[in-house]
């Protein structure tokens, strides 16, 4: 599967099959998120892989009571060392480079994970201070998102999304040409899809003509009487 193959498929799964993870693809999809961009190649963030059942079950509760969670038999808290970036970027590092790392290795992870049959979730809402108990993290890291690991137990229909042209300007903001496909070309998938099938409809559409004209001519020049007599 290549990586946008893997971009469509992601799904926010919140049901998991009771099977465990094995520890191959566990490895592969952590170190996806080791590889992962980050400020300064500081490499500031701390990888917690929770398996076991009960500090799960704690981790469920501390994301404000999402229970659902504790069907996934793996739980990634992604954490950035704040201290190892202030030192070298004051509060912007600790206030937004550290986010932006860690939010780039949790998107590896997450792409990784799904292009090895793998189903993920991204959890942001919960109790810091409960996750650090729990964990037994130090003060001068920060939990920045949990991801739920697993396989899926769940098809989720892909979500509704705006078009290319909604969310993309040219040199400057909210500057758009009158058609983007000129520049961009057709790169959403369901415009490709849709030209596909309209092409395949056709194709069929005319073979489908052109075998009742055949039949047609042939009984026009009578070429059917011989076997009618």
């Amino acid at each position: 599967m290549d990586v946008y193959e893997a971009i469509l498929k992601r799904r926010s799964i919140r049901k998991y099959m009771d099977m465990p993870v094995e520890w191959d693809k566990l490895g592969k999809v952590v170190d996806a998120g080791r590889l992962a961009p980050c400020a300064g190649n500081l490499q500031s963030w701390k990888f917690v892989v929770v398996t076991e059942k009960e500090l799960r079950n704690q981790l469920s509760e501390a994301c404000l009571k999402q229970y659902w969670m504790q069907t996934a038999p793996v739980h990634i808290v992604v954490c950035a060392e704040i201290t190892k970036l202030s030192r070298f970027y004051g509060i912007r590092g600790e206030r937004l480079y550290s986010i932006q790392s860690c939010a780039a290795a949790a998107e590896s992870m997450i792409l990784m994970a799904t292009s090895i049959g793998l189903a993920t979730c991204w959890v942001s809402a919960f109790d810091e201070e409960m996750i650090k108990r729990i964990l037994r993290i130090p003060d001068f890291v920060r939990p920045q998102m949990v991801i739920t690991l697993g396989y899926a137990d769940e098809i989720v229909p892909e979500p509704p999304k705006y078009t290319l042209t909604d969310v993309t300007f040219l040199q400057y903001y909210e500057r758009r040409r009158r058609d983007p496909f000129m520049t961009m070309g057709f790169t959403s998938h369901h415009v490709e899809k849709a030209l596909k099938d309209t092409k395949d409809f056709l194709e069929n559409a005319g073979k489908k003509s052109d075998s009742l004209i055949g039949k047609l001519s042939k009984k026009l020049r009578g070429e059917g009487k011989e076997g009618n007599q």
